[in-house]
């Protein structure tokens, strides 16, 4: 039975995957800030556990790896879209920061802590939950949130570094953009249902070709950066 860590994974998309996952056989951690609704979200799905992560403490993630001896597929779910995050060229640094923080180095942070349990694992995977607002050359990711962009961009970034750095180790690092889906993040009036969003994540922690790597992929096809 395969291992995954879920993070941000109490609602919305990562709690989807974590649901699709579980549904497939695998072991799951679910992981959240939050430790009342990660356990209440953990407690849905039958095998699954809770882990509380905080992405951007350094304590926490070493106190995560402590309790999870073994990992074959890391999901960095985990993200923000910040109040204010409008107006690239008002918009406050602070919120730049934060969002960065959260959605690339975050993503980042718990990568290099878990790549030592990873590297034991036959065939590991880190699925990078992305959006195509951090696609370089569309010109749609100038008009909105452009925090949250940039954070997506610099976290495609950590994708094709991360893959370059673990290829030898036979883990496959991959970015995924689920698309505008109904989630508290999303809104009510996005086109597309969380589950229809975690289909492709849970793909790639599935069922991808092992020696994909390195890509950012839409509903399993291989997308511009």
């Amino acid at each position: 039975m395969k291992t995954v860590l879920i993070t941000g994974a109490s609602r919305g998309l990562g709690f989807e995957t974590a649901r699709l996952l579980s549904d497939r056989g695998f072991r799951v951690i679910l992981s959240a800030r939050d430790r009342p609704r990660g356990e209440a979200a953990a407690a849905q799905l039958p095998g699954t556990t809770f882990v509380q992560l905080d992405i951007t403490d350094a304590a926490s993630v070493a106190g995560a790896v402590q309790q999870i001896a073994a990992l074959d597929v890391l999901i960095n779910n985990a993200g923000i879209i910040a109040e204010g995050d409008a107006e690239i060229l008002s918009i406050p640094l602070e919120i730049v920061e934060r969002t960065l923080v959260n959605n690339a180095l975050g993503a980042l942070r718990v990568a290099q802590a878990f790549a030592p349990r990873l590297m034991k694992s036959p065939a590991g995977r880190i699925v990078n939950v992305s959006s195509g607002g951090g696609q370089l050359g569309d010109g749609d990711s100038a008009t909105w949130a452009p925090a949250y962009c940039i954070s997506k961009t610099a976290l495609n970034a950590v994708t094709c570094q991360l893959a370059a750095a673990l290829k030898g180790n036979n883990i496959a690092v991959n970015s995924v953009c689920p698309g505008w889906c109904r989630t508290d993040m999303g809104g009510a009036g996005a086109p597309r249902s969380a589950e229809q969003g975690a289909e492709g994540i849970a793909w790639l922690a599935a069922d991808a070709p092992q020696d994909k790597t390195g890509l950012f992929w839409r509903d399993r096809e291989v997308i511009p950066w």
